[in-house]
């Protein structure tokens, strides 16, 4: 991989103020960072993540990385789409059958080559001898993990924290009271509690269920770091498993959409919000409270999706 073209582009995301009704009446502020407007394509927390995995790809002279996702996977799309513009090859492994979704043509239209691994063989990927086979196939090929995580990823999304705080003045702000989030690998909020260092508090709401291992995750990514596993409150938010729509859910992104112009998607952003409003209503946080949320994209994964 040619390693000056990594550098070359150093997205900034805007924060700025949420206005909400059930905001206003509890007396809360939120500003949202806003992820999902870097890059029409590598969108989102995506990049952060996967940054410091393409540097290592760059520094140890590899010829680009091989990682795992689904069919409408905001991971590969974006590993995909940076592939294609900074030059540097890709392969995917899939969950599941062959299927046709936007998101897989466009991973093949970027270039990326597929493999489907079948259920099985999916969830095969925390075994520790998963990466042997793929290795000695693609040696030339740097693995990335699912979601871009681990402790590479988290550290990546440190810099979240600086870019926030570089922008509260803007919001008429002096400081802030926490974080609040969609939890997927748990590794956009391990990277914003390092960020933070104990300062103040990061909430995720799961977009998986608990049994999915978010805490177990996350509590490895901070002790790796050498820090204590703390500074976080996870929420449960995935109502029912991953990718679980409901009408509740889909009435409440029209609302929303409605009255902030921001655009949500049904499995992060949209479930963490309606996480958030049932947190703020069940009196969870003080009148005067201010929070940042991160929406975090993943806009192309709701093309062929119910309330899209």
């Amino acid at each position: 991989m040619n390693s000056s073209l990594l550098p070359a582009w150093a997205p900034r995301a805007d924060l700025h103020p949420l206005r909400f009704d059930w905001l206003h009446r509890a007396g809360i502020e939120v500003a949202v960072l806003r992820l999902d407007r870097i890059d029409a394509l590598v969108s989102g927390n995506k990049w952060f993540k996967l940054k410091p995995h393409l540097a290592l790809a760059a520094a140890t002279g590899k010829r680009g990385v091989i990682s795992l996702g689904g069919a409408h996977s905001n991971h590969l799309h974006a590993l995909a789409a940076a592939g294609r513009r900074f030059g540097f090859a890709c392969v995917g492994l899939l969950r599941g059958e062959p299927q046709d979704t936007p998101t897989v043509r466009d991973l093949m239209d970027f270039g990326m080559q597929l493999h489907w691994l079948g259920y099985g063989g999916y969830r095969a990927r925390h075994r520790v001898d998963f990466w042997e086979p793929w290795m000695a196939r693609y040696p030339d090929l740097q693995a990335v993990p699912e979601g871009g995580g681990g402790l590479a990823g988290a550290q990546g999304c440190i810099e979240l924290v600086d870019m926030a705080r570089r922008q509260l003045a803007n919001l008429g702000w002096d400081d802030y009271h926490g974080w609040w989030l969609a939890a997927g690998t748990g590794t956009t909020l391990a990277g914003l509690v390092l960020g933070e260092a104990g300062e103040r508090p990061v909430h995720g709401a799961m977009a998986v269920p608990d049994d999915h291992g978010v805490a177990r995750r996350i509590g490895e990514v901070l002790a790796e770091a050498g820090v204590a596993d703390g500074g976080y409150q996870l929420h449960l938010a995935s109502r029912g498993g991953f990718a679980r729509i409901d009408a509740q859910l889909c009435g409440f992104i029209a609302e929303s959409e409605q009255q902030s112009g921001m655009p949500l998607e049904p499995l992060y952003t949209a479930k963490a919000l309606l996480a958030l409003r049932e947190a703020v209503e069940g009196g969870q946080f003080a009148a005067g409270t201010r929070l940042i949320f991160v929406h975090t994209g993943g806009l192309q994964g709701r093309r062929g999706m119910p309330c899209a």
